[in-house]
């Protein structure tokens, strides 16, 4: 089993963490990170949120090449129907050559509307966008000598891509839930990033439907990600103590979405949550693994059972916590959980 780390460097007001506190942690604790055995580095992306979010993650996945050498590094997710497709195809090149082929592209349309506003990218287009930026970083990636594009959207004329890639192939991960995006993943023939915003009896639900495209095209995933909001403590009491303001933080970007209709949330219960106050560390447990190392055995048993991931990416960069706190979750897990699945 693979296990991986996630930051979305998100801040709650008041906090006595910063966002550059955020940032500069990663220089002390991504190396010890690969040095105790962690997989891979993972980063999100958003845009004018209050809290922060990191909005630009090939910038933090470019620092993390310098502070790395072996780890896997993910965008999972970024928003490439926000960017120019040249200027991401340049981008995601560049990353990939800065960390000597370790890139991996998680993507997804977009849900947050205010976003597409900002950007000035019509939100009613963001499906169609996303499935032509695609096939055009497909497209350029196997082609770097002319990577000339007449797409029904945008038109790219015939030129070089410089530098070339590292990798021949992309990993593309698409980092969605919606029944129709699910079965475009499957005739892609790309792997699903399971959200931490669902529960795990949502997750099964999109693996089942994915999985019968998936057959249907003939395509076999190797990959199975599986995101979880995480934190280990010595105790039970001190994890949730930590921890359980910050996951109730953390889901508030959702609850709100969820409340204006954009993207539904459900808790444990399987209510629509239809405001960010009813968010509760309580009501929404099955996405969590928080507490001491003998509950976070049993729970990631309990989530290989039920979704036989390939790699569990832990968001332990968790809103509010101290960075000594964060590195001792990020140790213990490594040297109290990893191995009873190593």
């Amino acid at each position: 089993m693979k296990f991986s780390i996630m930051y979305s460097f998100v801040v709650p007001p008041g906090s006595p963490m910063s966002h550059l506190d955020t940032f500069d942690e990663m220089d002390r604790l991504l190396p010890l990170a690969e040095e105790l055995g962690y997989h891979g580095f993972h980063t999100t992306e958003h845009h004018f949120q209050f809290n922060g979010w990191a909005p630009n993650p090939l910038l933090v996945l470019a620092k993390a090449s310098g502070l790395t050498r072996r780890m896997r590094l993910a965008t999972n997710i970024m928003i490439p129907t926000l960017i120019h497709p040249v200027k991401l195809l340049e981008d995601l090149v560049m990353v990939d050559n800065l960390s000597a082929g370790r890139l991996t592209m998680g993507t997804s349309p977009g849900y947050v509307s205010e976003e597409f506003e900002a950007f000035g990218v019509a939100f009613e287009d963001r499906f169609r966008l996303h499935e032509e930026i695609i096939d055009f970083i497909q497209h350029a990636w196997a082609n770097p000598s002319d990577i000339g594009w007449d797409g029904k959207l945008f038109q790219v004329p015939h030129t070089e891509l410089m530098p070339h890639p590292v990798q021949k192939t992309l990993p593309i991960w698409y980092g969605v839930s919606g029944p129709k995006l699910l079965e475009r993943a499957a005739r892609r023939r790309v792997p699903v990033s399971a959200s931490p915003r669902h529960a795990s009896w949502e997750l099964e639900q999109h693996f089942a439907r994915f999985e019968k495209v998936a057959t249907e095209v003939g395509y076999v995933p190797e990959e199975r990600p599986v995101i979880r909001e995480t934190f280990v403590a010595d105790t039970q009491a001190e994890a949730e103590r930590l921890a359980g303001p910050a996951v109730e933080h953390m889901f508030g970007l959702y609850a709100r979405k969820s409340g204006e209709g954009a993207r539904g949330l459900r808790n444990d219960n399987g209510d629509t949550v239809t405001e960010a106050s009813a968010v509760k560390f309580q009501n929404f447990q099955s996405r969590y693994m928080i507490g001491d190392p003998a509950r976070m055995k049993s729970d990631v048993e309990e989530l290989i059972e039920k979704l036989k991931p390939t790699e569990i990416v832990l968001r332990m960069q968790l809103p509010g916590i101290p960075t000594d706190a964060l590195e001792r979750s990020i140790r213990l897990f490594a040297e109290k959980v990893m191995p009873h699945f190593n």
